[in-house]
């Protein structure tokens, strides 16, 4: 069906045209939430405005992401785009040295003043959100590795796992997949290191513009001197280090505590049952005989638990997973593993908290999104703060699909924005050819082609245009 084509290439005089025409709604959409104002009037890093301002700076490295570019240079070929600067209202745009220099200029105190800066435009972006969305927040908390194979950058050391670089802490709203804070630190630092000041600050972002509230952690964000201070204000649950105390706890409970766990399936069946495909992975495990962990069965049971720095007892969720150990077709021993999970809600059976708790696993998505979908974890700058304000600007990228996604009039289509990965949105939304016409005092982006989420972008552009948040 690929026949050979008589194609020949030329280049146009006069007309202009963009492949990232979605640029445009983004554009107009950071416009009408005031962000450029709201970072000009709180950032303070340029002692002279000659001719860029911070705003210039941060939308520069977010739109660069948000048209597909993976690191500074990529700013070059939007510099040297001249429709590009037209379809924006700039006359120029700093280029990537220019862009490195500003991500030097940050301290500690200007980190802060950006993330709060976004904040600010984030709670308006919530404002404009029915009642449903302000019912309940779920605020994930994790760490992870920034590597890099760089030798020269200050600030970097190497993790657990051998890897040279950063060990950023993201918090992240589990509905809207929005980044609240990305805090950069030293690669050999644990995921809780220096995180109870800013899970605080997190719940105070959040805390005033949601009815409930629930903080959410892996085993190591059980920090258990604030359980007391957060259990006045939010709901939590967080993993557990399975302590020898805990485990003779649970292995001293009586048979008829436990309950068992079952699990719903992973999706609903709309159709008929199919059979399943064969498991290759299994069958080469057992055919080398390589040790192989089973599951058996699961139980599940709680009891009151005081932690030493707790002036109260909270609910202990404990998960004992029944283990056969094998080894090709043989079964070597039985094996018992026991899980724990603390919570402050009396309201959640034992067995709806393993659920609530297991459902952190997505924001392991949203992470791997920052990494690989935007690059915002790409470490382009020589030291630990420089490469922290870059994490900031790319992921307001990944924030402003979120709001896009929010802003759109057809609910349904507007979560699916939500939850897409970076790549697809681009390739949806942002992606569109459209040629630049100016005249009339407006500037035209005609779009010259058409796609089945073309329907939903006009729309969204014209309740975007129709904003007033500011």
């Amino acid at each position: 069906m690929f026949k050979p084509v008589n194609i020949q290439y030329e280049v146009s005089a006069r007309q202009r045209a963009i492949g990232f025409g979605g640029i445009g709604a983004i554009h107009t959409l950071v416009g009408q939430l005031g962000l450029p104002e709201v970072l000009d009037d709180q950032l303070h890093l340029l002692k002279f405005h000659l001719p860029y301002h911070e705003s210039d700076h941060v939308l520069n490295m977010a739109y660069n992401v948000m048209t597909g570019g993976t690191c500074l240079e990529d700013i070059e070929r939007l510099r040297q785009d001249e429709t590009y600067t037209k379809a924006l209202g700039a006359e120029r745009i700093p280029d990537p040295t220019t862009a490195g220099d500003f991500l030097r200029r940050f301290d500690e105190e200007g980190l802060d003043q950006l993330q709060e800066a976004i904040n600010q435009v984030r709670r308006r972006v919530w404002d404009r959100q029915g009642h449903s969305f302000r019912q309940k927040a779920i605020v994930d908390f994790d760490g992870t590795i920034a590597a890099t194979t760089g030798e020269c950058k200050q600030g970097m050391d190497i993790s657990y796992d051998g890897q040279w670089g950063y060990a950023p802490l993201a918090a992240t709203l589990a509905g809207t997949k929005e980044v609240l804070y990305l805090v950069n630190r030293p690669g050999n630092q644990p995921s809780n290191s220096g995180a109870g000041p800013w899970m605080d600050k997190t719940l105070d972002l959040v805390a005033s513009h949601f009815e409930e509230v629930w903080l959410r952690g892996d085993t190591d964000f059980s920090l258990t001197k604030y359980f007391d201070g957060w259990d006045q204000r939010a709901w939590f649950v967080f993993g557990y280090d399975a302590k020898p105390n805990l485990v003779a706890q649970a292995e001293a409970l009586p048979k008829s505590s436990w309950r068992p766990l079952d699990r719903p399936d992973r999706y609903p069946i709309k159709t008929q049952p199919r059979q399943k495909p064969e498991n290759v992975k299994e069958r080469i495990v057992r055919e080398r005989e390589y040790e192989n962990i089973r599951l058996q069965s699961e139980q599940v049971t709680e009891f009151e638990y005081q932690p030493t720095h707790c002036q109260k007892s909270y609910r202990m969720v404990v998960v004992r997973k029944n283990l056969s150990i094998e080894k090709g077709e043989k079964r070597l021993f039985d094996e018992i593993r026991y899980f724990f999970y603390i919570t402050n809600n009396p309201i959640l059976s034992a067995q709806e908290v393993v659920f609530f708790a297991n459902d952190r696993g997505d924001q392991e998505n949203i992470i791997s999104q920052l990494k690989s979908g935007l690059g915002a974890l790409c470490l382009p700058s020589n030291d630990l703060r420089s490469n922290w304000a870059y994490m900031i600007c790319a992921a307001l990228a990944w924030n402003l699909k979120a709001w896009y996604g929010l802003m759109v009039p057809d609910k349904a289509a507007g979560w699916q924005i939500v939850k897409m990965e970076f790549k697809r949105f681009l390739r949806s939304f942002i992606l569109i050819p459209c040629q630049i016409i100016t005249g009339g005092r407006r500037l035209t982006f005609r779009i010259l082609t058409y796609t089945d989420q073309l329907r939903t972008f006009l729309k969204t552009y014209e309740a975007i245009r129709g904003l007033c948040l500011t």
